[in-house]
């Protein structure tokens, strides 16, 4: 988590020790979970609120689905798969109808309107 390992933690807590003092740590701790449990708490409730206000549709909503960056990588790769589901002959382009060639020193059509 955050990229924290163990020589992390270790070295954040002994800081921890020696700033706030064995006295003070614990309550400090207790603090700190009650805060992560509330922030936990209204994280929940906001996605049960969102739940119950766009209907039954959206009932496995999960909030990380309302990341841009996880709603286009999901978007990307449906579109993917229903590219590998068609057969070769239909991701083909058509053919274009043959151009005929101009020849040297013929001049190409001219439409007066179009310009």
């Amino acid at each position: 988590m955050f990229g924290v390992g163990l020589p992390e933690f270790a070295v954040i807590a002994l800081v921890a020790v020696i700033v706030f003092g064995p006295d003070r740590l614990p309550e400090l701790a207790r603090q700190a979970g009650r805060f992560v449990r509330q922030v936990r708490n209204l994280a929940n409730n906001a996605q049960t609120q969102l739940r119950d206000e766009l209907g039954p549709e959206y009932a496995d909503l999960k909030l990380t689905d309302l990341d841009p960056r996880v709603a286009i990588r999901r978007h990307i790769l449906e579109a993917m798969e229903d590219d590998d589901d068609r057969t070769p002959a239909q991701s083909r382009p058509p053919l274009e109808p043959a151009v005929e060639l101009l020849g040297p020193g013929e001049r190409p059509p001219f439409d007066g309107e179009a310009t």
